[in-house]
């Protein structure tokens, strides 16, 4: 008998490879595709000038091919200093900034550095699954704070939670899986909150690029010290379509990179080098392009939005980014009825219990990623819902 890590054992298996399970078996048509709306990453491939620039990396740099730096290609950590102390208003310098490979690795360094067995992290829910599934791994407590009706976390029930083996908090912002955007003043509230107890506010922002705000989401970068209290998370993968080349980002204080950097190296040696030139390109030379793929995705949240009002029993509790998250009205547990979603509607979307605790609020919700679903499929996926019946 084959004997496993307990804390693996313990978690779940990835989510999105569970829904694709519900499919075996599941009969479509040409007339009656699959909507798939359970995974949030584009599936295009990225734009035409990125691509004939990779195909010249491939072909003309040779470096491309080697070990680089740990921490990253000094030419994409000095663009993205220079464009995020631009974008929020603060000071950001190369050596505070380190490239991964991709945003879940760079969640996985900023707990590994702060955190040991034993060690505790709150974590708003819902929750984004791997986040979970990483604390689980590395037998790190996770100490929930249910999110409110308005999908928000209550900064004061996170600091009745604190105590002296908590090391970091970790928002989502805008998040998955509800798609709310958290105003500054809460995402300010929460720094203030973990400056005050001496731990790190880890705030993944992943998808920053398609916030329906204007300006910077928060002013923590403003605070001169804010690399005592703030890890920030990014990832190109959904900016400039390079989920395939695994690259992200975090930023934090140059103390903390020490640390990280053992974990970068121990786990990677290196980022990918195809991909950070692909980012680097991206940022310099498609920001026109990647703003128009911005409103694209808040054209679609607004047809989502309006959708929502036509589907009787339904309620949207928040909807942003790639994602909306949906209160259903049935009296069936979530992932029960995502499955009989697929067998009667042809549609794939995830349960609030992959975001959730069990015997919480998870089971009465449901999550829609709409990143790869323009207006027509977005219509034809609600038509399908209204159509739908239990039992």
């Amino acid at each position: 008998m084959p004997r496993f890590n307990p804390n693996f054992t313990a978690t779940f298996r990835p989510p999105v490879m569970e829904a694709r399970r519900w499919l075996e078996g599941a009969t479509f048509t040409p007339e009656r595709p699959l909507i798939n709306v359970s995974q949030a990453a584009p599936v295009d491939p990225p734009p035409a000038p990125l691509l004939k620039a990779l195909a010249q990396t491939v072909l003309n740099d040779p470096e491309a091919h080697l070990y680089g730096p740990v921490l990253g290609l000094p030419d994409l950590r000095h663009e993205i200093a220079d464009q995020w102390s631009s974008g929020y208003g603060g000071t950001i310098t190369p050596d505070q900034v380190a490239i991964t490979s991709g945003c879940n690795q760079a969640f996985c360094a900023s707990i590994a550095t702060l955190a040991a067995a034993g060690d505790a992290v709150i974590l708003p829910a819902p929750w984004y699954f791997n986040h979970k599934m990483w604390l689980d791994m590395a037998g790190i407590e996770t100490r929930t704070v249910m999110c409110g009706d308005d999908m928000l976390p209550d900064v004061a029930e996170a600091a009745a939670l604190i105590t002296p083996n908590i090391k970091a908090i970790v928002l989502v912002t805008p998040n998955n899986p509800t798609g709310v955007e958290y105003p500054s003043s809460l995402v300010r509230a929460f720094y203030t909150l973990a400056q005050s107890h001496g731990i790190k506010l880890i705030i993944d922002e992943t998808y920053r690029d398609f916030d329906s705000r204007s300006g910077a989401p928060h002013d923590l970068f403003t605070d001169p010290d804010w690399g005592d209290t703030l890890i920030q998370l990014y990832s190109f993968s959904k900016a400039y379509r390079l989920t395939g080349h695994r690259i992200g980002a975090m930023i934090g204080g140059t103390d903390w990179m020490v640390e990280a950097e053992k974990f970068l190296d121990t786990l990677t040696i290196c980022p990918n080098q195809l991909g950070q030139r692909a980012a680097l390109f991206g940022m310099q030379n498609l920001s026109d392009w990647l703003a128009d793929q911005r409103l694209e995705i808040l054209d679609r949240r607004a047809a989502i939005t309006d959708a929502f009002k036509t589907l009787q029993g339904w309620k949207l509790k928040g909807c942003g980014a790639y994602f909306a998250y949906a209160e259903h009205p049935y009296d069936i547990a979530s992932d029960q009825l995502a499955q009989e979603i697929v067998k009667q509607s042809a549609a794939l979307m995830l349960p609030g219990t992959m975001f959730c605790p069990p015997n919480t609020s998870g089971e009465k919700h449901l999550r829609i990623a709409f990143a790869n679903v323009d207006r027509t499929g977005i219509a034809q996926l609600f038509e399908r819902l209204a159509d739908f019946r239990l039992g």
